[in-house]
């Protein structure tokens, strides 16, 4: 296992949070609202300045701040991009975010992204690719980082482990936290046909640093089943609001972002959705007080 990095960063507070939209920056700097944390998708500020710059640092003054890659494809096969790394390791240095974030997928391959974050097969193959390259940003970035849990729609015959098995294992072997994605939980279940219950009870939670809650568009596939899409293009839907409440029943407040990507809505109702989990929160937060 390597070592997590120390720093003295400051964690997220164990409250909700919401993404920082450009189309709401002057609302944002115009009357920062009450806030438990902004979170930006780092390759939308990986150049050198222009007006997402200005926004990011007048922000980063005054919320804390979780970034989350999107592009890093720490599963593929190849090696990690180290320009790409580079950029990253520029953006953790000048904005020292409390908490930096990707995704259990690759979308990469010999020098070809894709506009995707395709899934891994659970096997050991894998399993000793993905932990190196999670070493690999942990000892490049100098600080501890977290893996999200995908969203999926078919299950690999080359995988040999469950997923969770599978994450747990890059955990010891690594040292790093976990991002519990509860709708991606949700979306996977309905997909595949598993318990999202029996899959969140067994979730490996003490390594937990930050959920993720969206909403999902519904569809069906050839055949006529249901199928999810995560689109993150909606409110968060009652099921996942059920297994957020199941989670924190269980571990108490955590950070907390509600993902809202595509047709983002106005501030306020973003705000309103972050209420909703907040209240949440806050209710478990007083019950293990009690």
């Amino acid at each position: 296992m390597s070592p997590a990095p120390v720093s003295d960063r400051p964690s997220l507070p164990r409250r909700a949070g919401i993404g920082l939209k450009l189309e709401h920056a002057p609302l944002v700097t115009g009357s920062w609202p009450e806030i438990g944390f902004f979170e930006v998708h780092a390759e939308n500020f990986m150049g050198a300045g222009g007006p997402a710059h200005r926004l990011l640092a007048a922000v980063a003054e005054r919320y804390p701040l979780s970034l989350h890659g999107v592009a890093l494809s720490i599963g593929s096969a190849g090696p990690l991009d180290r320009d790409h790394l580079a950029r990253l390791r520029a953006l953790c240095d000048r904005y020292r975010p409390a908490s930096f974030s990707e995704h259990l997928a690759w979308s990469s391959h010999d020098g070809v992204y894709l506009n995707d974050l395709l899934p891994v097969a659970y096997d050991g193959s894998t399993l000793d690719l993905v932990c190196a390259h999670v070493d690999e940003v942990q000892g490049f970035l100098g600080r501890r980082m977290l893996l999200e849990n995908p969203s999926t729609y078919v299950g690999l015959a080359a995988s040999t482990m469950s997923e969770l098995e599978f994450l747990g294992e890059v955990v010891r072997r690594t040292g790093c936290g976990l991002l519990l994605d509860v709708n991606n939980v949700h979306v996977s279940a309905t997909n595949r046909g598993f318990d999202p219950v029996a899959y969140l009870d067994a979730f490996p939670v003490a390594h937990v640093g930050e959920v993720h809650l969206a909403g999902a568009a519904p569809d069906t596939d050839d055949s006529g089943a249901a199928l999810l899409i995560d689109a993150h293009d909606r409110p968060v839907g009652s099921a996942v609001w059920a297994l957020f409440r199941r989670l924190v029943d269980r571990i108490g407040p955590v950070p907390t972002l509600i993902e809202w990507d595509n047709d983002v809505p106005t501030l306020d109702r973003l705000v309103q959705e972050m209420g909703v989990a907040d209240e949440i929160l806050a209710r478990a937060g007083a019950r293990i007080a009690a």
